[in-house]
């Protein structure tokens, strides 16, 4: 299937269905908050990160392309102190672009996702440890109960005595979708390293496969129409692979203070497309040029 990417020309029948919202005639869907987490290791060609298929028969997105991640559980934000280790709710706030409470949930989302669809946990018993292998039987067990939301991470961590490394994530962008859509979130998109030792696995029961690939020629392949992107993912693969390795993405996650961004109707020259972040525009350009 392929998805034409930014800029991407809108059926007129789109464009008025977008007006209808602008002038009150129709209601936006109210947003739920969600946490993605670009996942990543360094090869020969850039940053590779991890990316997994959803099933077709998703009702958001299916097919595509995507980030581990997914929508705040309400227990995400009951995490506390001494199961909490790196920079403080506060200064996640205040990166983040959010009350401290939304921080905390969107942290606490964004490493349980992670677990949950690759077996990757950004976790260890102390500040300065991760754990080596979440691969057995123990951990998966732990990893499906979480998936059916039969135990929350809280109660993982506490069980095994281990804090959340929140210090292994970076912030690095925020979307929100556009108000004419009938399913929307308010996603915030982390960034973090694959923790040596640790390995991924095709577990997630929404995707239908995984794959490694360096951010740029994912980004490459969505422009073949070989693999099928959502704006946001392709746009933040294509940021990402601009960047030498995975330490260079990270020390620039390190200075991002997000503001959530929801694409509106703009103009084209011969029609309408939906616009992006002012600052991407001239990382696309050249891609294009």
């Amino acid at each position: 299937m392929r998805i034409p990417l930014p800029p991407v020309p809108l059926p007129e029948a789109v464009v008025d269905v977008a007006r209808e919202y602008d002038d009150g005639t129709r209601t936006a869907v109210e947003p739920r908050d969600a946490a993605t987490v670009i996942l990543l290791r360094d090869s020969p060609a850039g940053p590779e990160a991890y990316y997994l298929r959803r099933q077709l028969s998703m009702d958001f997105a299916g097919g595509m392309a995507v980030f581990p991640g997914g929508g705040v559980d309400p227990r995400d934000v009951e995490l506390e102190d001494e199961h909490w280790a790196g920079p403080p709710a506060a200064v996640w706030a205040e990166r983040l672009g959010c009350s401290e409470s939304e921080a905390r949930a969107l942290v606490c989302a964004a490493v349980r996702e992670t677990f949950e669809e690759s077996g990757v946990l950004l976790a260890g018993t102390s500040p300065d440890d991760v754990v080596a292998d979440t691969s057995g039987e123990d951990w998966e067990a732990d990893r499906v109960a979480l998936e059916g939301r039969e135990i929350s991470l809280t109660e993982v961590l506490d069980r095994r005595g281990l804090v959340l490394r929140t210090d292994l994530l970076g912030a690095w962008d925020a979307w929100l979708t556009p108000v004419f859509e009938p399913k929307r979130y308010r996603t915030w998109f982390f960034v973090a390293r694959l923790p040596e030792g640790q390995l991924t696995r095709d577990v997630s029961s929404e995707s239908s496969s995984v794959t490694w690939l360096p951010a740029a020629v994912a980004a490459d392949e969505a422009d073949s129409g070989g693999l099928a992107m959502m704006p946001p993912t392709y746009l933040v693969s294509m940021e990402v692979g601009t960047y030498a390795d995975t330490d260079a993405v990270l020390a620039a996650a390190t200075d991002r203070r997000l503001e959530m961004f929801c694409p509106s109707v703009e103009p084209l020259d011969d029609g309408w497309t939906l616009s992006m972040p002012d600052r991407l525009r001239p990382v696309l350009a050249a891609r294009r040029s």
